[in-house]
């Protein structure tokens, strides 16, 4: 029952008001009441009087559309407390406002110079203009560059926030106008992404994406061969919980520079999680999305697909640390399995099977998602860690991720050869004999401590067992007639490390070398 209030409300006419009111909830008894005070520009105590006697007789009485003044009188008498009362808001038009960004709950646009709204595609949009006024101010709390909308607005039909940014230009526009500052947008992109996953964020504050990027694969799974969707639920299962903070959104759109510092905006997407969940989301911006339709990005981001793949690629070797393309297309090929699984589950929910454009994008995506499985066989990752086929062919991508690690710990020249040459001798040495004659993967992982110093490296193959380290050393003081061939890898090895120690377990030869420096 929407009941409306107009004018003043005082003494003089409280016994009236309240006896038109009693006249409109005639057989109403018990039902839900809404006050629309749009209309009401002043109230007594009478007036008040009036609404308590309307409250007692129907609990679910809600008061809408109040302007500043009669807010604060009614906050101040406690019935802001007793009841739902909604503020009534400015009213904003975003005809003919520059589009700055768009995420999958809302639109931002710039109002004016200082100013930009984001309209939310929920109509009802109230509570969540809340959540993401609570997840932003927790966000800044936590260390996180972001504005803090200071008011809501109607927008039409819905709802928006309004944030001041001052002259802000998003990474996307730096990007389209500006190419040749790629690498610099990269770096502070890159640099904010680091931060924003090191933070560690209270228990319960924050939304889990591990639940949601479940609900994907249980439903994906449904559209996929059954062996294929019970791996992909299973590897979505076995990601572990994470406190660690994630965007969720992170595109170029959503990174501003406002007077040389770098903001984070759309913030109603924050949960927390694993980091291949927020690179799952990277790659659809970037790639994903546009991989049938090279112009989507376009329309998107505002740069072509070119312009996405390389900033993609460049952003994913930075946060990794590493040129090594076959870690990159490691870590991208997880990703990638959360970002169909994302993509396909998006297209089929919005009905988009219907059209023969959206079953050819659920067919490519589909196919892309089987050929993923089948080679992998977890969706966790580390920037210490490579796995690769093993095979005389992949040394170089071996010594070039060992390089890049050893070089962060400052490692000396002459430690770096000698690390270079029992890093060949073993990994040869796998390629070797680990699967022959059939082929198979080893992990390298790379770890540094400190007090003292210490680079550990650590070669894993599942082939069969074999302790190189159980060889007798070679005789060196022979003369070459009299000598045998082989065995001088493993001797070199262990000469010029510290210690080098084998252990068969889990069906794992595991070999470890560590290097003091």
């Amino acid at each position: 029952m929407i009941i409306n209030l107009n004018g003043r409300i005082d003494s003089n006419n409280a016994a009236q008001v309240e006896n038109d009111i009693t006249e409109q909830l005639s057989g109403r008894d018990g039902a839900p009441v809404e006050i629309d005070a749009s209309g009401l520009e002043y109230i007594s105590s009478a007036g008040l009087r009036v609404l308590l006697r309307v409250r007692k007789t129907h609990p679910d009485m809600r008061i809408t559309g109040v302007n500043s003044e009669v807010w604060e009188i009614l906050d101040m008498t406690g019935f802001t407390e007793m009841m739902e009362v909604e503020k009534a808001y400015r009213v904003v038009s975003i005809e003919g406002c520059e589009e700055i960004g768009r995420g999958a709950n809302g639109t931002i646009y710039r109002i004016d110079r200082d100013n930009v709204v984001k309209v939310y595609n929920n109509a009802d949009a109230l509570s969540d203009i809340q959540h993401e006024r609570e997840v932003a101010k927790l966000a800044l709390i936590l260390g996180i560059p972001t504005a803090i909308s200071y008011d809501v607005v109607r927008v039409g039909e819905s709802y928006g926030s309004v944030f001041e940014l001052l002259n802000a230009r998003s990474f996307s526009k730096i990007l389209a106008n500006e190419p040749e500052r790629m690498d610099w947008c990269v770096k502070e992109y890159v640099d904010l992404l680091r931060k924003i996953h090191a933070t560690v964020v209270p228990e319960g504050k924050l939304p889990d994406m591990k639940e949601t990027a479940l609900s994907w694969a249980r439903f994906v799974r449904d559209y996929i061969p059954a062996e294929a969707g019970d791996k992909l639920l299973s590897l979505v299962e076995a990601i572990p919980h994470d406190d660690h903070m994630i965007h969720g959104d992170y595109h170029t759109k959503n990174v501003e520079l406002q007077n040389d510092e770098v903001l984070l905006i759309d913030m109603d997407t924050l949960s927390v999680g694993h980091p291949i969940f927020e690179l799952a989301s990277m790659f659809n911006a970037f790639i994903g999305f546009s991989e049938y339709d090279h112009d989507n990005i376009l329309r998107f981001q505002g740069f072509d697909f070119e312009t996405g793949s390389a900033f993609w690629h460049k952003s994913l070797e930075a946060y990794l640390g590493t040129s090594c393309e076959t870690k990159i297309r490691e870590v991208e090929d997880k990703a990638r399995i959360i970002g169909y699984t994302r993509m396909i589950r998006r297209t089929v929910m919005r009905g988009e099977t219907e059209t023969e454009e959206g079953r050819e994008k659920i067919k490519m995506w589909t196919e892309e998602l089987l050929g993923l499985l089948k080679k992998t066989d977890t969706l966790l990752f580390s920037r210490n860690e490579l796995e690769l086929e093993a095979v005389k062919e992949n040394l170089d991508e071996v010594q070039l991720f060992v390089g890049e690690r050893i070089e962060e710990a400052d490692c000396p020249p002459k430690a770096q050869m000698q690390i270079a040459v029992a890093v060949e001798e073993i990994f040869i040495n796998i390629a070797s004999y680990a699967y022959a004659p059939d082929k198979g993967k080893a992990t390298v992982r790379v770890e540094v401590s400190e007090n003292p110093v210490t680079v550990t490296i650590t070669f894993v193959d599942h082939g069969v067992p074999y302790d190189p380290l159980a060889k007798e050393d070679p005789d060196v003081t022979l003369p070459a007639e009299q000598r045998e061939i082989g065995g001088l890898g493993i001797f070199m090895t262990k000469k010029i490390m510290d210690d080098v120690t084998y252990a068969y377990r889990d069906g794992q030869n595991i070999l470890m070398l560590k290097k003091n420096l």
